[in-house]
């Protein structure tokens, strides 16, 4: 009898890639004109908080209740066109140290997935254009091909995340106590407890805790991945300060 087939399944922000996915998002919807400037700002912060911090404190709740408003009401056809301009800089994102972990659990025989919160209409491409099994991402529910701002299967975040891979692992036979996971916050704990190997990537610092005590590896990546987030993160405060300014101008203009 051969053996079940293995996988290890990836984290997408601040583990496959330096920043968020999220952010990268909005920032083209925003410049396809699909959100108004204003509604951007609350992304620019987050992007900076999530860049530094690490996991933010939000709940489950809130985290998909953002999510599907931000697509609530969007055609697919118009959040899939998106990926001509996000891909390419998802892509750009990607660390050098996770391009180096993919081909070793290619070379090991191991499936690869991306499991994210973000659309699995980004997501899927994203796995693909990376040589990978798949990916595994949130559904929206749609009607006539424009996204009602509701679910369509489980949320990918936190015990969902756990709930997507379970049903995975069955549906392909997969050994989960013998398969990886990786991730850098503390909203993954679910995940990484499922399989039998468990890696904190650049952890925030709960995970990072929580690692040590567990006895999951704890990587932290080369500096020369963390002059690209430097840069990165360069133009992402440029990006803020300009997206600020300017709607603190709208603000007073509409006040005079």
């Amino acid at each position: 009898m051969s053996e079940r087939p293995t996988a290890a399944f990836f984290d997408l922000d601040r583990t496959l890639i330096a920043g968020s996915s999220a952010f990268v998002f909005a920032r083209a919807a925003r410049d396809a004109g699909y959100i108004r400037l204003q509604d951007f700002v609350p992304d620019v912060l987050r992007a900076l908080k999530f860049q530094f911090l690490g996991s933010s404190d939000e709940s489950t709740i809130g985290v998909r209740d953002r999510i599907l408003a931000g697509v609530g009401g969007m055609k697919q056809s118009d959040l899939v066109s998106l990926n001509e301009i996000v891909l390419p800089e998802l892509l750009g994102l990607i660390r050098p140290e996770a391009r180096a972990l993919l081909e070793q659990h290619h070379a090991a025989g191991r499936e690869t997935w991306i499991i994210s919160a973000s659309p699995i209409e980004i997501v899927e491409p994203l796995a693909t254009a990376l040589g990978m099994t798949g990916g595994i991402g949130t559904r929206g529910e749609l009607d006539n091909g424009v996204y009602t701002g509701r679910l369509d299967g489980p949320f990918c975040y936190g015990e969902g995340k756990a709930e997507a891979i379970s049903l995975l692992a069955a549906e392909r036979n997969i050994d989960l106590s013998n398969s990886w996971s990786y991730s850098d916050s503390m909203s993954d704990v679910p995940m990484m407890e499922l399989v039998g190997h468990a890696v904190a990537v650049n952890p925030d610092s709960e995970l990072s805790d929580l690692a040590r005590r567990k006895g999951w590896p704890v990587v932290v990546f080369a500096q020369r991945s963390k002059m690209l987030i430097r840069r990165s993160s360069t133009a992402t405060f440029a990006i803020a300060a300009i997206v600020l300014a300017y709607t603190f101008g709208l603000r007073r203009g509409r006040r005079n």
